[in-house]
């Protein structure tokens, strides 16, 4: 992981979830369905500083099409307990603005 990649995917939580993080580490993730792989990659690990009600949050980038690199950062908390239910939320999400 470059320190560049932490710094933005810091800046992201804070721009996102209003709090600073530290960096713990890098989760591999990939998320299959009906037998297919949906999401594939890094996730980062950051505990969070002074949030309200999360301790830890998840983030990582992905390149869209139309709009180029895309920031998600996922806070653990109610059902996001780890890595890979971070990444079936940010799809569960992604896919209802879909539908919009």
């Amino acid at each position: 992981m470059t320190s560049k990649t932490v710094a933005t995917l810091r800046q992201a939580i804070q721009d996102l979830h209003g709090c600073d993080s530290r960096w713990m580490g890098s989760r591999a993730v990939t998320e299959r369905f009906h037998g297919d792989t949906v999401w594939e990659g890094q996730v980062e690990v950051f505990s969070l500083i002074d949030h309200p009600t999360a301790n830890r949050a998840y983030a990582w980038t992905h390149v869209t099409d139309s709009v180029g690199p895309r920031y998600v950062a996922v806070l653990h908390q109610g059902q996001v307990d780890s890595a890979r239910t971070a990444v079936r939320a940010a799809i569960v999400a992604e896919a209802g603005e879909d539908e919009d």
